[in-house]
């Protein structure tokens, strides 16, 4: 592993649930390795924030990957493409919604990936509150967020590109990346998590759902991964139902603080699991 990689690096994707305020706990639980393999990377704060020699990051996300392989490949190109998009008097919702409809227009067979990532990452910064959410055919539909001024993430990007090298993003479902995984990977996984209550709704981020059957399929996969030696570490909420998931897993209880209700009132600390299934 580099011993000069720092710590406590902020992602550049605003991102509901990411993992970089339990960054230090997430990265104490990790067992060691060769290479880290995240089947939901998400915002890719562990990414940011870990060490080891060797990457694999997968999300079934295509929006989010093009946006990670365009970033490590044209860098600096990049950077200058998307700054353009962050002028002031594009923080209006007239042209969020302009931009948010060409988004939309070329989601089955976009023209200009560059373009495109160019405006996942505008979407993401300028929509509400770190959400990344489709409807049913696609349509990327996170309103307006209405801040007075919106960062640009110059800084974070570059820190990615110092990074990327050593990491190799693929779009893929969960179950073909683990499965695929072999002895000396250690896993990570950051799914959309279990309700906290029956009237809850599952967390969606991208057109595919991820319900009880997805859920128990990755618990079975983590313990399939954990008989053939290699160790996986899954977070999720502290239900009766993630419980009885992991049963099979050691498990650590955390205190997290929420960030995506609407509501001040509904942005306390929800209880949260740590599951780490090994041999």
């Amino acid at each position: 592993m580099s011993a000069n990689k720092p710590k406590n690096q902020r992602p550049l994707l605003k991102w509901a649930g990411n993992k970089y305020p339990i960054i230090d706990i997430v990265l104490a639980s990790l067992p060691k390795g060769k290479r880290l393999v995240e089947p939901f990377v998400g915002s890719a704060a562990v990414f940011f924030n870990a060490r080891y020699e060797r990457y694999l990051l997968s999300d079934s996300n295509g929006d989010l990957i093009n946006l990670y392989r365009l970033l490590k490949q044209h860098g600096d190109r990049f950077i200058d493409y998307a700054r353009s998009l962050f002028e002031p008097d594009n923080n209006r919702a007239e042209v969020y919604y302009l931009l948010r409809d060409e988004f939309n227009r070329q989601h089955d067979d976009p023209d200009d990936p560059m373009r495109r990532a160019a405006l996942f990452l505008y979407l993401n910064r300028h929509g509400y509150n770190g959400l990344c959410r489709y409807n049913a055919s696609g349509g990327y539909n996170v309103p307006f967020g209405r801040r007075s001024s919106v960062y640009f993430p110059e800084a974070e990007m570059r820190f990615f590109i110092s990074i990327a090298a050593q990491a190799i993003f693929q779009q893929q479902d969960f179950a073909h990346c683990m499965r695929h995984s072999k002895p000396g990977d250690v896993i990570y996984c950051d799914p959309p998590y279990l309700p906290l209550s029956a009237t809850a709704n599952f967390t969606a981020y991208h057109r595919d759902s991820f319900g009880l059957h997805q859920q128990a399929q990755l618990a079975q996969l983590a313990k399939d991964c954990a008989a053939r030696g290699i160790p996986v570490l899954i977070s999720n909420h502290d239900t009766p139902l993630a419980r009885e998931l992991y049963a099979d897993a050691q498990l650590q209880t955390l205190q997290v603080q929420r960030n995506i209700s609407c509501k001040g009132d509904g942005r306390g600390k929800a209880s949260e699991l740590l599951a780490l299934f090994k041999d």
